[in-house]
């Protein structure tokens, strides 16, 4: 195998070449023999003549192969105590029946599908199912608000919404059905059909002539065999998080999505067909998609599907019981879980209690990954803890440690290097490229590789606003970060993070890196806040372990002189709250944005993502006792 080095260079020298070849690994209709259309830049389209099948890729070819025996999913729900296990030969015969059942409600290829369930292996059949059918589905995250879900079912106007009547979360059960009623009921759109789950706890009350329940929905229907597609026909729209008003949805084709995962599974995870692979994450995320759902079982890999939290189902033990009893190889979870578990357990005693000696790897992504969280996990796990950065519109690592091809230096505070076909500058406000150590907006020349972003859905002008305008020939990130002279990427914000104190442009992570580093300190977060004299000023959050019996003002105090004597007094900070937690997302990114707006009195808006959103009414109070927020 080549090392890294040259294989990089080949996928930025020869793109071409280097994705078609890629492309002979996983199982087409029609090979396709051109690998890039760029007649409609800035649209570029991914192997334009090939034709495949997504959900033969991930089910019947296993099957095929003689492995249908082997398990493709393994379910395990530690809030509900059920578990099971689903063969690539069971799966396949799920997800045919399924494709007939939507195939007789009117369905066709390229009609949309909106999935609104919880974790639970019918989230996954339905997803296949769609692929098996040349339908595109639309994943909106369990629970999610009916007034967002409203926006998302007139956006990709469905014909069939597949659904459960409940979700189960640590210490409350979350009813679907009426948030489903609400939102068609706001919806301008109207779906034909709702199929809908009953799970044991709550039996949903079904509208006649409308809804039909999961197992009667499948009488009768025929299976059916995965139809054949277009490589650049759509596979999926998923809507970004934190969206406000008109919700962008990420339209991800069928080819390049196959193409750029099966390669990733090998060459960026280190795995082999038939190992057990676990994203501790949600389907509703793009991780959920790529590395729970199509990735592993694209390759051959058994995924594991979790129906829990790294804490308090029961303890801060499951990870490691879920590693140990399933015989996990790779884990990839967000950077947050670490930090919970590290907070309720910091000397790791429930680790103790099992042997996860078949854990390999443990990858993070999601938000960045402080120093000090990845040194506590390996020191715990005695494994390489690889911190890798992409997004949802990519699909799969911009950046990584190729650790399949060679295990490159870890440099903590990094995602590593650069992904085949991902061409990084880092660009200033005016889009000249800046050189090593300088900061500014993270950007990728285009075309972007293999399973990037084709569009928004129905918003081909938006993309180009959204994503392309500010520097002609890249695709804009969104991130703010540096490249060292090695070529490791240190993303440290998001843009709208990097905060301008008396013109130092300060990021907001490399604060909150320091302040992890304190050894009072389980979790923090540094915004801006707006001030008349220097513009803005860095304002920290911190949340205290549970064990430590030092007094606030104390570990306040040394902070701050700990971000003086490390980054100087530039950065300003001599304001920090204690909090008992951090408003974040459910996918666990913390809200530093709604943050930054109720501390400067600006007008903001819940976010539809938020996990909870009693946190904001905690925060608010705590900023007015320091005269923020109108205090």
């Amino acid at each position: 195998m080549q090392d890294y080095a040259s294989l990089y260079a080949q996928s930025v020298n020869d793109v071409e070449s280097f994705w078609l070849d890629a492309a002979q690994q996983i199982s087409w209709d029609t090979p396709p023999e051109t690998g890039l259309d760029r007649s409609d830049a800035p649209f570029y389209r991914w192997f334009p003549d090939g034709r495949l099948n997504t959900c033969f890729n991930a089910v019947d070819r296993h099957v095929l192969a003689g492995r249908g025996d082997q398990n493709a999913i393994i379910y395990d729900s530690p809030i509900t105590g059920a578990k099971s296990k689903m063969t690539f030969a069971e799966l396949q015969q799920k997800t045919a029946k399924f494709a007939g059942m939507l195939s007789r409600l009117g369905v066709a290829t390229r009609d949309r599908v909106i999935i609104y369930m919880p974790m639970i292996p019918e989230a996954i059949v339905a997803m296949l199912g769609c692929a098996r059918l040349g339908a595109v589905h639309s994943v909106v995250f369990g629970g999610f608000a009916a007034a967002e879900l409203a926006k998302r079912v007139d956006d990709a106007t469905p014909k069939v919404i597949i659904s459960a009547s409940c979700g189960h979360e640590p210490n409350r059960v979350v009813e679907y059905k009426p948030l489903l009623d609400a939102a068609i009921d706001l919806a301008r759109h109207k779906p034909s059909h709702c199929v809908i789950v009953q799970r044991d706890v709550v039996q949903a009350t079904l509208v006649d002539g409308r809804d039909m329940e999961w197992h009667a929905a499948h009488e009768g229907a025929v299976e059916m065999a995965p139809i054949s597609v277009h490589a650049t026909d759509p596979l999926y729209i998923l809507y970004t998080s934190g969206t406000t008003g008109q919700p962008k949805g990420v339209v991800r084709d069928n080819g390049g999505h196959a193409v750029a995962l099966n390669w990733s599974m090998r060459h960026i995870y280190d795995v082999s067909p038939g190992d057990v692979y676990w994203a501790a994450s949600d389907i509703g995320w793009v991780v959920g998609h790529s590395y729970i759902t199509y990735a592993p079982l694209i390759y051959g890999c058994t995924s594991i599907l979790f129906e829990g939290k790294p804490i308090g189902t029961p303890d801060a033990g499951v990870f490691w019981r879920v590693i140990a009893e399933h015989q996990v190889k790779v884990l990839f979870t967000a950077p947050t879980a670490f930090r919970a578990i590290k907070r309720a357990d910091p000397d790791g005693k429930f680790l103790q209690q099992h042997d996860t000696s078949c854990l390999k790897y443990l990858f993070l992504a999601g938000e960045r990954a402080d120093p000090d969280t990845i040194s506590w996990a390996e020191r715990q796990l005695g494994v390489p803890v690889i911190d890798h950065w992409w997004q949802t519109e990519t699909g799969w690592s911009i950046c990584a440690n190729p650790v399949g091809v060679e295990q490159l230096p870890v440099k903590l505070g990094s995602p590593s290097v650069a992904m085949p076909g991902y061409n990084i500058d880092i660009l200033d406000s005016d889009g000249h490229v800046l050189p090593a150590g300088e900061l500014g907006a993270i950007s990728i020349k285009l075309p972007l590789p293999p399973s990037c972003l084709a569009t928004i859905w129905g918003a081909d002008q938006a993309f180009i606003d959204k994503y392309l305008s500010n520097f002609p020939g890249y695709y804009e990130t969104g991130d703010a970060g540096y490249c060292d002279a090695d070529g490791y990427l240190y993303i440290m914000a998001r843009t709208d993070d990097v905060i301008n104190v008396a013109g130092h442009r300060l990021s907001t992570g490399q604060l909150e890196e320091v302040l992890a580093d304190h050894p009072d300190i389980a979790e923090c977060a540094v915004i801006g806040v707006a001030d008349q004299l220097k513009g803005q000023l860095p304002l920290g959050l911190i949340c205290l372990y549970p064990s430590s019996q030092r007094k606030a003002d104390d570990i306040i105090a040394e902070a701050i002189d700990l971000v003086r004597s490390r980054v100087g007094r530039v950065a300003a900070l001599n304001q920090i709250i204690v909090v008992d937690r951090l408003p974040k997302t459910r996918s666990g990114k913390v809200l530093r944005g709604t943050v930054a707006k109720i501390a400067d009195g600006t007008d903001w808006t819940m976010p539809a993502t938020i996990d909870d959103p009693v946190i904001l009414d905690e925060i608010t109070a705590a900023l007015k006792t320091i005269g923020y927020a109108g205090g």
